[in-house]
């Protein structure tokens, strides 16, 4: 194939959550014909769209980082761009030790900069732990740690237990004493690698993100819900040619000569010039068993999380919620939700669809945990509205519940997973005309997702 990035010729993607759809939609640009397929009967994988008591809402990931370009790029460049929307607040709390408290500032991933940016979180011998660090001796941290190993053998495992795991849990569903460090939060990586004070690394980091005045917000939303992007960036690659498949499984990928893929669907054989892999590390070890064992052996080896959405409506006359977008729950603290999101003070346009709707949003579901998820939808929403109850004082019946259940949603990021991630492109590599993107990765983020789409295109055009 061209290096130039045109001619490419045809290019199967397998997958169609946003990272397949990303991939697509750059194939498109550089020139090439491509064929989407995907197994489920509809398009945009882990976000999804829905709608309660006739309000719209996210029934998957509601918010992309905003700091990261690739995401909301992608949103303008498929017509979006109007209905981008930041949270209406950006003010959200913590429930631990008996109450709800508000979020610390100041902090990189629940690790401060000093033990005063967590005080009201933590207990006076917690916020005492963490002035050791400066009398500490380095700490040294190889080729990777976990998060929480580190962090609790600097600040202490308060800090830990209270902040960075409810922080880190609500991107992975994982558990901050297995969670890379190198992979999930790799600033204080180096900070860990070039200081040997964590608080120290800290201020560094804070330093530099205000010598960079990054302004506008964190994060960004898109009136009626993140779900849509999927659906707008298929939309757009329909519109340029492409051609996309739903309800049509790869069972079977091989290469039929040094230049060419041959990819069977059912009853359907397609002949392409080069494949993107784009779905989920137990499919994508299926798919590559055959040409490459050994990127097939590290994506088995690879864990997920699974998680479920609570989604909530009540009268707006029956539901008075403290001010802020919503809370996390440590796991120290024994409740069942980890998290909820006040959605309709989080986001705009939610309360302006029906003023006298009220939607709110809780999850359950860890990494290790089944018991809880292996529960009925009523049972999920009652202890929701048990655990809701407790925290915000909500008693009222909603007018209709939701329950989205995301099974194996979310890969999790261990110890040395970057050296994993390494040995898959490595073996994936010596293939001509194959190249694997997704969450599983570089990132579980929309921004994330499509940078790993758009890396992966980039290796078949020669350019990476």
């Amino acid at each position: 194939m061209s290096a130039t990035g045109t001619g490419m010729g045809h290019v199967v993607v397998i997958g169609a959550g946003i990272a397949g759809l990303a991939a697509a939609h750059r194939l498109l640009r550089r020139g090439a014909r491509v064929t989407v397929l995907e197994a489920a009967d509809r398009v945009g994988g882990k976000l999804r769209p829905g709608e309660i008591a006739g309000v719209r809402v996210d029934l998957g990931a509601e918010s992309m980082l905003a700091r990261r370009p690739e995401a909301v790029t992608l949103a303008r460049e498929t017509g979006l761009a109007d209905l981008l929307q930041p949270p209406a607040t950006a003010t959200a709390s913590i429930w631990t030790r008996g109450a709800l408290r508000p979020m610390p500032k100041g902090h990189v991933m629940g690790v401060p900069g000093t033990a005063s940016a967590l005080a009201g979180v933590l207990s006076e011998e917690g916020l005492a732990r963490i002035g050791r660090d400066a009398e500490l001796p380095r700490t040294e941290v190889g080729e990777d740690v976990a998060v929480g190993e580190y962090v609790a053998a600097r600040l202490g495992r308060e800090v830990v237990d209270r902040l960075v795991e409810p922080l880190l849990g609500g991107v992975y569903a994982g558990d901050a004493y297995r969670i890379s460090m190198r992979s999930a939060v790799p600033q204080l990586f180096r900070a860990a690698r070039t200081h040997e004070s964590l608080l120290e690394g800290v201020r560094e980091i804070q330093a530099g993100a205000a010598a960079a005045q990054q302004t506008g917000p964190v994060f960004m939303g898109i009136e009626g819900g993140v779900g849509r992007l999927p659906l707008a960036v298929a939309e757009s690659v329909r519109a340029r040619g492409g051609e996309i498949l739903t309800g049509t499984r790869v069972t079977e990928l091989r290469r039929q000569d040094h230049t060419s893929w041959r990819v069977v669907a059912g009853d359907r054989v397609l002949h392409a010039d080069a494949v993107i892999v784009a779905v989920p590390a137990p499919v994508a070890a299926d798919l590559l068993r055959a040409e490459s064992p050994g990127a097939a052996a590290e994506l088995r080896a690879v864990e997920y999380a699974s998680m479920a959405l609570i989604t909530l409506a009540y009268r707006r006359a029956d539901a008075a919620l403290p001010q802020g977008s919503g809370f996390l729950v440590p796991p120290v603290d024994g409740r069942t939700i980890k998290a909820s999101t006040f959605a309709s003070q989080k986001w705009g346009w939610i309360a302006e669809e029906d003023p006298d709707v009220v939607v709110v949003r809780t999850s359950v579901g860890r990494y290790g945990e089944t018991e809880i998820l292996g529960r009925e939808d009523s049972e999920l929403v009652e202890v929701s509205r048990r655990d809701l109850r407790e925290a915000t004082g909500l008693d009222a019946a909603p007018l209709q519940t939701r329950v989205t259940r995301w099974t194996d949603g979310l890969p999790q990021y261990p110890v040395g997973h970057h050296a994993r991630v390494a040995r898959v492109h490595e073996h994936v590599g010596k293939l001509p005309g194959l190249a694997v993107c997704g969450a599983v990765y570089d990132g579980v983020g929309i921004p994330a997702c499509v940078a790993s789409a758009y890396a992966a295109v980039d290796r078949l055009g020669g350019d990476a």
